[in-house]
């Protein structure tokens, strides 16, 4: 199985950056794809990027421009590095593994943004 651990949310000033992390545990990291989602309180669980085995990187029209992820296998690690931040990017953060009929989340990081 694989295990997901979500790291680096905390508070930050509209206009700032902060870079999450989602280590992951299992060899099969680098054939799987990584989503990043977040939930905001009363709204649903939505996809905000996501980054395949292959690279292949995807994004939501409300971070686009914004925010970056990207993988290094070799640390079994996802990144998602987020600039100008906005108080509509307040949400918990959780990162998701997909591979074949596996689908493994982390427990989230909570990111609050100040206006």
């Amino acid at each position: 199985q694989v295990q997901l651990v979500e790291s680096g949310g905390g508070l930050v000033q509209t206009g700032g950056s902060l870079r999450l992390s989602c280590a992951a545990s299992g060899s099969t990291f680098s054939f799987g794809a990584i989503g990043w989602y977040r939930q905001a309180p009363g709204k649903r669980r939505d996809l905000v990027a996501s980054i395949s085995s292959g690279g292949t990187t995807t994004y939501a029209d409300s971070v686009k421009g914004r925010f970056t992820i990207s993988r290094d296998n070799a640390k079994n690690t996802v990144y998602l590095q987020m600039s100008s931040l906005k108080p509509e990017d307040t949400a918990v953060y959780y990162c998701n593994y997909h591979f074949a009929w596996t689908n493994y989340w982390g427990q989230g990081t909570q990111v609050t943004v100040s206006t």
